[in-house]
């Protein structure tokens, strides 16, 4: 999310988390455009996450004060240690990890410093590529850490991932499937999907 009335728009739609992004390669990159009071005005009940890449501790509290941030999304290398010390710090913490067979090993490392895990397709651009990985993938996964599946999600999928989530308690982050344009929602589009992913339909 990167624009105030798109933001309302969407807030309006109630979803559990809404993501902004502090990469600064992305273009959906939101320092010098977002207000930090725009960010602030969101309903409390929704989990105002940052997404972060191969960022410093320090960058990270600092960006996470100044737009008034619940939780983090780090979506590079970053170690379970610097985890374990932004959770400390009093915010939620998911971290992205790229499935593949090893995915409870991988898993395990960031058990207990992280609120959730986030299972995303691998890419140079650490994600935003539109592409979904093999879900068979999740088949092997027996950790306790909940997760989010992301990754080329759109509204066609939403039986399907209704069926998975009967055998993966789990959350599902969508992007790229539900904008006009990069950053811009369609909000029609993700309120027919939220509704079917609800069983509101």
């Amino acid at each position: 999310m990167k624009h105030a009335k798109n933001i309302v728009e969407v807030s309006e739609l109630n979803p559990d988390l809404m993501g902004f992004i502090f990469y600064p390669p992305s273009p959906r990159y939101v320092v010098g455009t977002l207000l930090p009071e725009t960010i602030k005005e969101i309903p409390s009940n929704i989990i105002k996450t940052g997404v972060f890449v191969n960022a410093g501790k320090k960058e990270i509290l600092k960006l996470t004060e100044l737009f008034h941030l619940n939780a983090v999304q780090l979506h590079g290398s970053e170690t379970p240690q610097l985890c374990s010390e932004l959770k400390n710090e009093g915010l939620k913490v998911l971290k992205a990890l790229r499935p593949d067979d090893s995915l409870s090993i991988l898993a395990q490392e960031y058990h207990d410093v992280c609120d959730m895990l986030l299972f995303d397709t691998p890419s140079p651009q650490h994600g935003g590529t539109g592409q979904k990985f093999d879900w068979s993938l999740l088949e092997s996964y027996n950790g306790k850490t909940p997760f989010f599946l992301s990754g080329g999600i759109g509204v066609e999928d939403a039986e399907t991932l209704k069926n998975l989530e009967n055998i993966h308690p789990m959350g599902v982050d969508i992007n790229s499937k539900f904008e006009i344009e990069p950053e811009l929602k369609d909000v029609s589009r993700l309120k027919t999907f939220i509704n079917k992913i609800r069983g509101c339909v």
